[in-house]
């Protein structure tokens, strides 16, 4: 792997951007294994928005190994500030032919890019969804209310604001919970959990109270815990 002297402001963005990231979804057929697996577009798509909104880019050179049996890619990712780090991947060529290239710089790419930003593959769009770093699984508390009060009365007045703020929201999420209640195959509960997290962080805390302690709590205790448990 080579890098420019300091990679320290690509780090920290590379970090939200893979907080932000899902997975690639198995989107494309191997009719050979009878396999799924997830293809370059579909690495791309999963890589590209949380790249560009943290100032980071990568591009791809086709590069030829010593004695031109193989071929394959560089991949430099690089961050708005100028800094970057780069690394080559080749294989050999089966076939001498445009085809073999073709398919064996398509291979180099996907994987590339998957290794250089530890990019999973997910089954489907659902488990991609799950595959994000939640707010909660850092901690789920209410020491993120912004007035520092934390107080009986302030969390019991800043959840029922905030109820108020995403009724239509959290009606949604609490339709979703009641399918995958009837149908367990975690769809249902991956899109409760996505439409969770489209609600500000500030707003995820003061919503996160147990109905025993705060009269405005929205959600039930298994309602809580389906959002929650993320396995």
């Amino acid at each position: 792997m080579k890098k420019s002297e300091s990679i320290a402001e690509l780090a920290t963005a590379l970090n939200l951007a893979q907080q932000q990231m899902g997975g690639a979804v198995k989107d494309s057929r191997n009719p050979f294994f009878k396999s799924k697996y997830a293809d370059l577009t579909s690495v791309i798509k999963a890589i590209k928005d949380p790249l560009c909104a943290n100032g980071l880019s990568y591009v791809q050179f086709p590069i030829t190994s010593t004695g031109g049996n193989g071929i394959g890619v560089e991949t430099v990712l690089m961050h708005t500030s100028g800094q970057w780090m780069s690394g080559e991947f080749t294989m050999p060529m089966v076939k001498s032919d445009p085809q073999a290239a073709g398919a064996c710089l398509s291979y180099a790419r996907r994987y590339s890019l998957s290794s250089v930003l530890g990019l999973p593959v997910a089954d489907n769009d659902a488990e991609s969804a799950m595959l994000r770093v939640k707010p909660q699984e850092q901690a789920i508390t209410v020491d993120g209310l912004a007035n520092e009060d934390h107080s009986p009365e302030a969390k019991n007045a800043a959840c029922a604001a905030a109820v108020e703020k995403h009724q239509e929201a959290l009606d949604y999420i609490r339709a979703c919970l009641a399918k995958s209640v009837d149908k367990p195959d975690d769809t249902w509960r991956a899109e409760a959990i996505a439409a969770f997290h489209t609600i500000p962080e500030a707003d995820q805390l003061a919503l996160w109270v147990a109905p025993s302690t705060t009269p405005s709590a929205f959600f039930t205790t298994l309602e809580r815990k389906q959002i929650k448990r993320l396995d």
